[in-house]
């Protein structure tokens, strides 16, 4: 059993020490999957991937659902918490009050009108929920590969799947998807 697992355990018994012993062993690994995830995201991010991780980790370590089976569940538990900050970011962004809809311009540029493009990342979550209730497997695949960064081929291992199995779900899934993102506009 590793180290992680271990302390995963420890969490699920109601230990409150192991939620501290828990963050020094994985906070490189969700600081690597974050970094990779917010070079991602377009220029002018207010949330920075430090901010990802630490946001991720309360959430994970603070929930009730506490029940992890081990690194693996761990860390699509981490990636599904990463999606719902970026998602929730997104739309804080979007509302009128917060100036949604609205670009930085910088005062050289004032005579410019620029339209915003629609907010895709929010298309994007609203069509990955539709297919989670279709097919999990392949929503789960999506989560682990867009938002925590994954290979295809460490996904399939978390998943456990063949790679020509998650290879032909990936392509499935991202065509699916860009159907139901691309007619919504």
């Amino acid at each position: 059993m590793s180290d992680v697992t271990r302390i995963l355990n420890a969490i699920e018994q109601g230990d409150a020490r192991a939620a501290d012993e828990l963050l020094p062993l994985v906070y490189q690994e969700l600081r690597r999957l974050a970094a990779r995830k917010m070079s991602q995201e377009p220029p002018g991010q207010t949330l920075q991937a430090t901010a990802l991780v630490h946001e991720a980790y309360l959430r994970l370590v603070g929930s009730q659902d506490r029940n992890w089976s081990g690194r693996t569940h761990f860390f699509t538990a981490a990636a599904e918490a990463m999606r719902r900050i970026l998602i929730d970011n997104a739309r804080r962004k979007q509302r009128l009050k917060r100036g949604g809809g609205r670009q930085k311009v910088g005062l050289t540029d004032v005579e410019l009108a620029i339209e915003p493009p629609l907010d895709d990342l929010i298309a994007l979550d609203e069509a990955l929920i539709k297919l989670a209730k279709i097919d999990k497997v392949k929503a789960d695949l999506v989560k682990l590969r867009y938002f925590a960064g994954l290979t295809l081929e460490q996904a399939a291992g978390v998943l456990g799947l063949p790679e020509r199995t998650a290879k032909r779900y990936w392509a499935h899934a991202r065509a699916w998807l860009y159907r139901q993102v691309t007619e919504g506009r």
